[in-house]
């Protein structure tokens, strides 16, 4: 009935088991291969880097040169991932960067792709 990735007649379903919080999975839950294929899209990559700062941004305040339903979808992969959280402010998404979480799961990780990527 489903496959690998929790779909029926190409529908993506999210369990509600393994996601909270806008489809984000929690600490525990976080893969390394989903992680590894968010960081490895160029957009997401300079997402991440703008996140990287500290603080929250939304998903309007990136320069990215990509129209805004790809940039939706950017940011979907990221969330889904667990590479970011979203939090809604009024009609905004804000987005901030799950460095502590992905620091416990995947030492080194971040840090090594940014810096990788000449961002870190």
């Amino acid at each position: 009935m489903y496959d690998d990735r929790r779909t029926i007649e190409g529908k993506m379903l999210l369990s509600d088991a393994h996601l909270h919080a806008a489809d984000r999975p929690d600490r525990d839950q976080l893969e390394l291969p989903a992680v590894l294929h968010a960081l490895s899209d160029p957009v997401r990559l300079q997402i991440v880097a703008a996140l990287s700062d500290g603080t929250e941004h939304s998903c309007g305040s990136l320069a990215l040169p990509v129209t805004k339903s790809t940039c939706t979808h950017h940011f979907r992969v990221l969330r889904e991932a667990g590479v970011i959280r979203q939090r809604h402010e009024g009609t905004s998404r804000l987005n901030s960067l799950r460095r502590d979480d992905l620091e416990a799961r995947f030492p080194g990780l971040l840090e090594t792709v940014l810096r990788a990527a000449g961002s870190g």
